[in-house]
């Protein structure tokens, strides 16, 4: 006897509450963004409205169109979480070392001391913490209730595709941004979006995010735009924007494009504990292999 064909997916109601979630957070964003820059400064208003909105924006759209709670878009803290953040932020790092190092060993690049840099130890240490708070906000806006719930309803490579290109279509305002810095940004949306669908929570996504936007400033260069003094030293190009990415930083580098490529093969092929996502649980996934399962920490 044939089996019955697959339901059909619905496309409206998936980008309705995707939709209805991203109008949430830009409501929030437009209330939350003037007041914390006023109180807490620039840093402040890059990084923690964007957590708070999101995390608003998520919880409201999980409420209203799956009456579940905010911590189920993949955010539950089990005995793989720990793994999986702390093997993301690890390939986050070394990501952003693999930009930087080799131009220097190959003398494409040096590094320089400031002159008079007035850099706070208090400063470099609470740093990370503001990076971890904008990466969580941003993973949580991108790749939370809107792609998981985008999923339910579309083919996963679609919704994956869709919200990476918003992801790095957005990312147009930042300063000096330029056409390859948005490509670039648009592929760490949908290697995000990848490696979320491998892990099934978002702690994974995270660290990577985070490891990459916390190691730049460290090794001297700008963070989408924007320059992040935490050292006294910066990273001096002797070779051309097409290299350096320019003011905008490595991530609008043809070096950051090489380096996504390797990332997808070693996001792919990394070990991860499978997490709990109900939005993705729900709805079985044949679209990617069964992560190995990696060795107990």
């Amino acid at each position: 006897m044939p089996e019955p064909p697959p339901p059909k997916r619905d496309w409206l109601r998936p980008l309705l509450g995707a939709g209805t979630c991203f109008l949430l957070l830009q409501v929030a964003l437009w209330f939350l963004v003037p007041i914390v820059a006023f109180f807490g400064g620039r840093m402040m208003a890059i990084t923690m409205p964007m957590l708070l909105a999101a995390t608003v924006a998520n919880a409201l759209a999980m409420a209203i169109f799956e009456s579940r709670p905010f911590s189920d878009i993949g955010l539950h803290w089990a005995g793989g979480t720990r793994y999986n953040l702390l093997a993301g932020c690890a390939l986050g790092v070394a990501a952003a070392a693999l930009v930087i190092l080799p131009p220097v060993a190959l003398g494409m690049a040096h590094f320089a001391a400031v002159p008079d840099a007035d850099i706070s130890w208090r400063a470099a240490l609470f740093l990370p913490v503001l990076l971890f708070c904008g990466a969580m906000g941003e993973e949580i806006a991108f790749r939370g209730f809107v792609l998981q719930y985008l999923i339910r309803g579309w083919k996963p490579w679609i919704a994956i595709v869709s919200t990476g290109v918003l992801f790095g279509w957005l990312h147009n305002d930042n300063p000096s941004a330029t056409l390859l810095s948005d490509c670039n940004t648009a592929l760490f949306g949908i290697l995000f979006g990848v490696v979320l669908l491998r892990s099934h929570d978002l702690w994974l996504p995270i660290g990577l995010h985070f490891g990459w936007n916390c190691a730049l400033p460290f090794l001297g260069v700008e963070v989408s735009g924007l320059t992040i003094r935490v050292a006294g030293y910066e990273l001096v190009w002797k070779s051309g924007k097409l290299w350096s990415g320019g003011m905008y930083g490595p991530e609008a580098s043809v070096l950051t494009s090489a380096v996504l490529l390797i990332l997808f093969f070693a996001v792919w092929k990394l070990p991860v504990r499978k997490g709990h996502a109900w939005l993705l649980d729900a709805v079985p996934l044949k679209t990617l292999p069964e992560p190995a399962e990696p060795p107990a920490l």
